[in-house]
């Protein structure tokens, strides 16, 4: 008869080690509850006659940088009634193949971690799976609302379900706060949402997708649509990209090479330039009128991009809209 260890695991306490092994990559940890009276879920009676034993294989918390796996024998009772039931545990939740620690320290990760990716290979599982427990966690975060507020946002992010690769996050554009995932990013999608919650709506801020636009616009008739300063300053900062390329094949050989390594100086702000890079900026400049062009109007877009953050300006077509609580002024 194997002796039973007495060692109280973190997130385990409850359970007997009866055996543990180590195994390529991981540690292998052979578990069992005591055996104790149980109460029927049927007729509420007590009985301790085991019916049956079955092995459940179990992901915990990683000791020592080692993939700690379970393997539960689980024990199966049977009441008189006819009843069969498992005993009840509270170190693995229902349907589940990871402990609730583990569930845990995931979902904590997940909120400070950089992506799904990285976050999921630290817990030796994958990216569905991290995705999946983001949901769980945020989900109850978002409150169903009667209907939009008047600025919105509307942005995309990747999380693959049955719906598809990506969902559509709509949250208040004045308190960042979330308001509704919708299951996809399509045009179908959000123009059937917009035209049920968004009668209030007078101002969308959201990427430069046409197709998505379209969808607004069918939605809500003609709201005020923003395109957000990440995709504005991309489209830029591309631009100025695309004409460095371009323009570096006319370059001396040694010039078009040390340009190509030297590209980051062309997309930093000239202020933020050390004096060795303001130096090689003006020699690559002055190879180029049409790159110096693009520099400078980039440089312009930026001066102007501070002054609007600092007056708390939205540029859009041949004006400025101001935005003061959910009240929109137009100043020509």
């Amino acid at each position: 008869m194997q002796q039973k260890s007495i060692m109280k695991i973190p997130g385990l306490k409850e359970v007997c080690v009866t055996k543990m092994e180590e195994r390529e990559g991981g540690i292998a940890l052979h578990v069992e509850m005591p055996k104790e009276r149980q109460s029927c879920p049927a007729c509420g009676k007590k009985t301790e006659r085991v019916h049956d034993y079955r092995m459940q294989k179990i992901q915990h918390l990683k000791w020592f940088e080692r993939k700690v796996t379970l393997f539960y024998r689980k024990r199966r009772y049977a009441c008189p009634c006819g009843k069969r039931f498992a005993e009840k545990v509270t170190f693995v939740e229902r349907y589940q193949r990871q402990t609730v620690e583990w569930n845990q320290a995931l979902r904590m990760r997940l909120i400070e971690g950089k992506n799904f990716r990285d976050t999921a290979k630290q817990f030796h599982t994958s990216p569905t799976t991290a995705m999946r427990r983001f949901d769980e966690l945020t989900t109850p975060l978002v409150k169903e609302v009667d209907h939009l507020p008047p600025v919105i946002a509307i942005d995309e992010y990747k999380a693959d379900t049955r719906g598809g690769k990506y969902h559509l996050i709509i949250a208040d554009a004045h308190t960042h706060r979330p308001l509704e995932i919708l299951p996809d990013r399509s045009a179908k999608t959000l123009k059937r949402y917009l035209e049920q919650k968004g009668h209030h709506v007078q101002m969308v801020v959201m990427d430069l997708s046409y197709t998505l636009k379209s969808a607004v616009q069918k939605a809500l008739g003609n709201p005020l649509i923003i395109g957000d300063r990440f995709h504005f300053c991309r489209v830029i900062y591309g631009a100025v990209e695309k004409v460095r390329r371009f323009e570096q094949k006319s370059f001396h050989p040694y010039d078009r090479k040390k340009c190509k390594r030297m590209r980051a100086i062309f997309s930093k702000r000239k202020d933020d330039l050390t004096e060795k890079q303001r130096w090689y900026l003006e020699r690559y400049l002055s190879l180029s009128p049409a790159l110096r062009e693009a520099y400078e109007l980039k440089e312009a877009y930026v001066a102007w991009f501070d002054q609007a953050k600092e007056l708390g300006m939205i540029g859009c077509g041949s004006g400025f809209y101001f935005i003061t609580n959910s009240k929109i002024t137009h100043s020509g």
